[in-house]
Order: C-alpha cells, then sequence, then structure tokens
C-alpha cells in the first residue's frame, strides 16, 4: 500500500520510516456517528484520516462529552497506544462517514522496537501530535470554562 502524497502531518517521517509504517496500512471505512474509542479503554489501534472528520471529547462528569477538536484528511487519530499504560486519554466518535488507514499498534510498536531510527522517528511525529493537542484541548476548555476577559495564559 502506497502513502498518498498529500499525508502533510505523515510527511513529519523521513520518506523510508513513512513508508515502512505504510506497509502495515489497511484501508477502513466507518459510517458517521460510530465510537471509534472510550476514554479509560485499551489503545490496541490508530488512524490516519484520509476523508471525513472524527471529534475527539472528553468525558466530562455529570455533563456531555466537551468536543476538543474535530479532526479531517491527513490527521492522525489516536496517540495513546504509544505510552504505557496504552489506554486512550479521550473519546473519538465520527461527525461524518470516514476513509482512513488503520494501523495495529502492537505491530507499530514491534516494529519501532527493532528499528531504533525508525521508533525515534515515530515518537518525534506523535509527540508533535499530542503537543498540538494538548494545546487545541487548552484552548477549547479556556473557551468552555474561562471567565470572560480572565485574561492571557502563558
Amino acid at each position: 500500500m502506497h502513502a498518498s502524497p498529500t499525508f502533510t502531518r505523515l510527511r513529519a517521517l523521513p520518506v523510508e520510516h513513512r513508508e515502512h509504517l505504510m506497509r502495515l496500512a489497511r484501508d477502513v471505512s466507518f459510517p458517521q456517528g460510530i465510537r471509534l474509542f472510550e476514554e479509560g479503554r485499551r489503545a490496541d489501534r490508530f488512524w490516519i484520516i484520509r476523508t471525513g472528520t472524527i471529534a475527539l471529547d472528553l468525558h466530562i462528569p455529570g455533563r456531555r462529552a466537551a468536543v476538543i477538536e474535530t479532526l479531517g484528511h491527513n490527521e492522525l487519530i489516536g496517540w495513546s497506544w504509544l505510552f504505557a499504560p496504552h489506554v486512550w486519554h479521550l473519546g473519538a466518535e465520527t461527525t461524518s462517514p470516514v476513509r482512513a488507514f488503520e494501523f495495529d499498534a502492537g505491530e507499530v510498536r514491534a516494529m519501532c522496537q527493532d528499528d531504533p531510527a525508525l521508533g525515534l522517528a515515530v515518537a518525534e511525529w506523535v509527540g508533535d501530535t499530542v503537543a498540538r493537542r494538548l494545546r487545541a484541548a487548552r484552548t477549547r476548555l479556556l473557551d468552555l470554562y474561562a471567565p470572560y476577559g480572565s485574561g492571557p495564559f502563558g
């Protein structure tokens, strides 16, 4: 299976690592309204969206889950699979029909362990995603819960 030349986020990986990773990709499709994963459950796979959108949400006791970010084309869905204890930190639901590349987390972790250069490249790629998601979550939560005019936070 070949990676689309438009995989911008995946392009953070050197070509040889990207091609190695894409050998494990499986083409999948999901209809709108499907829960891909739930907070606290085992993170055993991840996806790269080809078409469609997926909302990442955070469970808030006594309230409806808060959508933290909606992701689309070329975005990585799931990073918890890389870090022990390998459980999801957020939930995810399709907000439109989705086509994606799906990866088995155990296979990717094993491949990274066998090839330390690949492992480092994947860790940096996923780490960048985690950093972007944390910034997005922080911004979204401030939008939802901070008092108006509470000033900038550093």
